[in-house]
């Protein structure tokens, strides 16, 4: 069996050899070295999830520490083969040539996500707005970010993508989004009165913010109503749907205040005026003269 292990496989230049028996050794540590590095990335994700940080500092640390601890397994390996690194000139060079013709996509994309990481532009749980998709950002991975919509429909869009493009980012800040109600009232209505039981729907709202403060403008004298319109900013949690509920619950409870104000919700109206014609098949009736 030692014989075995001892017999030579490859002899280098500068005289090292490189036997079975290293070989074998080598496979061990690289195996249970990648396994102790995704058993110690998972550790660190979990306890930097426990302590609360940011939502993408736990897979940005765990990634950190996996491959910082995949290039010590590696270079750990490559001593135990005794392998000089001039054996991998040629290698690398005709991975470069491969990479530079039919991986393009895939460094850029691989690149993107690390700037990404780096300079965080788009976090996890950011709501992100890019072209027509907008939703929620649940992972940035190292080829693609995951973000999922309103419909719970999950998109995976390349991480280049987010760097060669304009991407809106509702939350990159903060979480307060500002968004408006409008609402029209039938013509002759008090608009002072009006005005005030908006602002009172808005201050009632615990989730509208009150600094900076909500705000009521008389936008427009529509062609069937007295158009008002609420501006207010509000925090959000899990995106669009929270912005949608919270508009909802300022048009119920206007509603629910004018009708006790007898404020009346205009709509549209159309007057038709209907002209009486004579009908012309109508007999004549004839006078006649007696004699």
């Amino acid at each position: 069996m030692t014989g075995f292990l001892g017999t030579v496989l490859i002899t280098f230049h500068d005289g090292a050899v490189l036997t079975v028996g290293r070989v074998l050794s080598a496979t061990t540590v690289l195996v249970l070295g990648l396994l102790l590095g995704a058993w110690v990335s998972r550790i660190v994700h979990r306890r930097v999830t426990r302590r609360q940080f940011s939502p993408d500092a736990a897979p940005i640390a765990s990634k950190l520490v996996f491959i910082l601890l995949s290039i010590i397994t590696i270079m750990f390996t490559l001593n135990i083969l005794s392998v000089p690194i001039t054996a991998f000139t040629f290698l690398s060079g005709a991975v470069a040539i491969g990479f530079g013709f039919g991986a393009q996509n895939i460094i850029n994309n691989l690149i993107s996500g690390w700037i990404l990481m780096a300079e965080r532009p788009v976090r996890i749980g950011d709501i992100i707005e890019l072209g027509e998709s907008k939703g929620v950002v649940e992972r940035i991975g190292n080829r693609s970010t995951r973000v999922r919509r309103v419909d719970g429909v999950h998109i995976m869009i390349p991480n280049s993508l987010l760097m060669e493009n304009t991407v809106i980012n509702w939350t990159l800040v903060d979480r307060n989004i500002r968004t408006t109600v409008r609402v029209g009232v039938a013509y002759g209505s008090p608009v002072r009165k009006v005005e005030a039981l908006i602002q009172q729907v808005l201050l009632e709202h615990e989730l509208i913010l009150k600094d900076p403060p909500p705000s009521i403008l008389f936008s427009d004298f529509g062609d069937s109503a007295l158009i008002f319109e609420a501006i207010f900013w509000c925090r959000v949690v899990s995106g669009e749907r929270d912005l949608r509920v919270i508009r909802s619950d300022v048009r119920f409870r206007i509603d629910a205040l004018f009708n006790e104000h007898g404020i009346t919700i205009a709509f549209p109206q159309l007057d038709l005026h209907i002209k009486s014609m004579p009908n012309r098949d109508a007999p004549v009736a004839e006078n006649t003269a007696s004699g």
